[in-house]
């Protein structure tokens, strides 16, 4: 009980100060086979996790603006894709396809146990979660909605994602902000 009371006393504190602290996972990238985990990036500023799927139509209106935003911070952010359904149809072999058409040469990691979701609270597919690098940890900055317009990128009015990585690059302070995500959601096991 000693634990859970410390546990929770200290997620209060980060989550007042905006600094909501993210554990570490290692995950399989069905991409190349290798394990990758939050502590690999010790050089970039900050790291874009975009739960995703193979199925959900919401998540194929998002690839061409993910593949922009990955060119767009090369170097300052990284980006990984995150597949925690269960779906048969989500099975890591059908991940390696499915990431043939994309694309993108980000890490595509499966996670069947649902540690990362766990980790970091996703519910739906496209969410995601940009977490600031401090000094090899990670705490997070934004979490949900890519932007207010799924269907039709020209006619987005609210970059949230965006706008949250320029501000994290340039330094400026954020508190913690989240949009609610729109698109399929991800049973749990």
């Amino acid at each position: 009980m000693k634990h859970f009371i410390c546990i929770s006393i200290l997620t209060i504190a980060f989550s007042a100060h905006g600094q909501q602290p993210i554990h570490n996972f290692t995950l399989t990238n069905v991409v190349d086979g290798s394990t990758v985990s939050l502590d690999g990036y010790p050089s970039c500023t900050g790291l874009v996790a975009i739960f995703t799927s193979n199925e959900c139509a919401f998540d194929n209106y998002y690839t061409s603006r993910i593949k922009s935003m990955v060119d767009r911070y090369a170097g300052k952010i990284q980006f990984i894709l995150i597949n925690s359904y269960l779906e048969p149809e989500e099975s890591a072999e059908k991940m390696a396809l499915e990431y043939q058409t994309w694309n993108l040469h980000i890490p595509y990691l499966a996670d069947k146990d649902q540690t990362a979701m766990d980790c970091m609270g996703a519910k739906k597919s496209p969410e995601v979660f940009l977490l600031k690098n401090m000094g090899n940890k990670y705490v997070l900055v934004y979490s949900g909605a890519i932007d207010d317009n799924a269907q039709v990128p020209s006619d987005a009015k609210e970059t949230y994602l965006v706008n949250s990585i320029d501000k994290l690059i340039a330094g400026q302070k954020k508190e913690v902000s989240s949009v609610r995500a729109v698109g399929c959601s991800i049973r749990r096991k």
